[in-house]
C-alpha cells in the first residue's frame, strides 16, 4: 500500500505541474492523455493531502496561491529527481527520455538549429524538447532550464561551459548608404559613416582586426540606433540607416543579392564563441548528454559557423 501511495503522489504532482505549465485543466488533460474530470479530481486530491489550496480558478483565469507556488517549485524538483533516477537505473544513456528544457538565442535558435533539432527529436521518440528562444542570460534554477546555448556571452564559472564553435563577424552597409558618403577604401574611412549598434556586443566603439597583419583598429561610434536584436540591426542596415557589425551567417543572402556590402573584408570583429552551458551536477541525464553530443557534431558545420581555432576559457 505504501508503494502505491508513493506512485499516486508522483502522479498527482505531475498533474499539478502540467496544469500550471499549460495554463488550464483542459490543456493539462490533453498533455496527459486523460480527461479534464480526472485532472480536476487529481488536483482536489493533492490539495486534500497537503491541506492547502493550490489554485484559485475563475471562468477566465487561473492563479497560483502562495502555497501553490511553493508546491509547484518543489514538485518540479522532485519530478526531475525521479526522472534522473529512472534514467540512471534503466540505463537510459542508450535512449534519452523525458523533457529537455533548452534556452537558445533567438536568431541562432530559429534559423540555424531548428533543422538539426527536429531531426534529433525524430531519432529519439521518447524525448521532448522545450525550445525557448531568448537572448538574455539564463537563471537555470529559477527558470527550470537544463542547458543554454550562449553566443559571445561570458559564462558563470559555477556552470559547465563547452565551447562548440565560433561565429565570424563582418562590417556591412547597404549600397544606398554608401552612395551618400565618400568611398570606403581604408579602415579609417569607416569613421565617416553613421552606425547601427548591436548593444549586446558593442555600443560606443567598434574594434576590428586585420586578418593578415593582426593590426587592431578601434573606431568610436555614436550609433543612430542601438538594439539587442540581431534582426533589428540587420533590418536597419538594409534601410540605409547605418553601417553595422553582424554575424556573417545572418546576412549571407543579402550579400549574395547585393542588398548589403561586406566593407573591407580583411577587417573583422572578433569572432563570437558559441557555448553549451549547463549547471554542475553529479549525474547528467541521457537527454542532456545526447543533446551535447548533437551540438558538438552539428555546430561547427552550420552555415557561417566554424570550428574553434583556439581554446577559450
Amino acid at each position: 500500500m505504501k508503494r502505491q501511495e508513493r506512485i499516486d503522489r508522483l502522479e498527482l504532482m505531475m498533474t499539478f505541474v502540467r496544469i500550471v505549465e499549460s495554463g488550464s485543466l483542459s490543456a493539462a488533460a490533453l498533455l496527459l492523455g486523460t480527461t479534464q474530470a480526472t485532472v480536476s479530481r487529481r488536483l482536489q486530491t493533492l490539495e486534500t493531502l497537503l491541506g492547502a489550496k493550490l489554485l484559485l480558478r475563475s471562468t477566465h483565469a487561473m492563479k497560483l496561491t502562495d502555497d501553490g507556488e511553493r508546491c509547484f517549485h518543489h514538485s518540479q524538483a522532485l519530478l526531475a529527481g525521479w526522472q534522473n533516477l529512472e534514467d540512471e537505473l534503466k540505463n537510459a544513456d542508450e535512449e534519452p527520455v523525458g523533457v529537455l528544457r533548452v534556452r537558445a538565442p533567438h536568431a541562432f535558435g530559429q534559423e540555424q538549429l531548428l533543422v538539426p533539432l527536429t531531426e534529433f527529436l525524430m531519432a529519439h521518440s521518447k524525448l521532448s524538447v522545450e525550445w525557448m528562444l531568448n537572448d538574455k542570460s539564463v537563471d537555470f534554477l529559477a527558470e527550470n532550464i537544463d542547458c543554454a546555448i550562449q553566443v559571445g556571452t561570458e559564462t558563470d564559472p559555477a556552470n559547465v561551459s563547452v565551447l562548440l564553435a565560433e561565429v565570424p563577424r563582418i562590417v556591412i552597409a547597404s549600397p544606398e548608404l554608401l552612395a551618400r558618403y565618400p568611398e570606403v577604401k581604408e579602415v579609417k574611412d569607416l569613421a565617416a559613416l553613421p552606425w547601427v549598434a548591436l548593444s549586446t556586443f558593442y555600443q560606443h566603439e567598434v574594434t576590428l582586426t586585420h586578418a593578415a597583419t593582426a593590426e587592431v583598429y578601434r573606431l568610436p561610434i555614436a550609433p543612430r540606433l542601438s538594439s539587442d536584436s540581431l534582426y533589428a540591426v540587420k533590418g536597419a542596415a538594409l534601410t540605409g540607416l547605418g553601417a553595422a557589425v553582424v554575424s556573417a551567417w545572418v546576412v549571407r543572402d543579402e550579400l549574395e543579392q547585393g542588398r548589403l556590402v561586406n566593407l573591407l573584408p580583411d577587417w573583422q570583429a572578433d569572432m563570437l564563441p558559441v557555448r553549451l552551458v549547463y549547471p554542475h551536477a553529479r549525474y547528467q541525464p541521457a537527454r542532456l548528454c545526447k543533446f551535447l553530443a548533437l551540438m558538438r557534431e552539428v555546430m561547427p558545420g552550420l552555415s557561417g559557423v566554424q570550428a574553434p581555432k583556439k581554446s577559450r576559457p
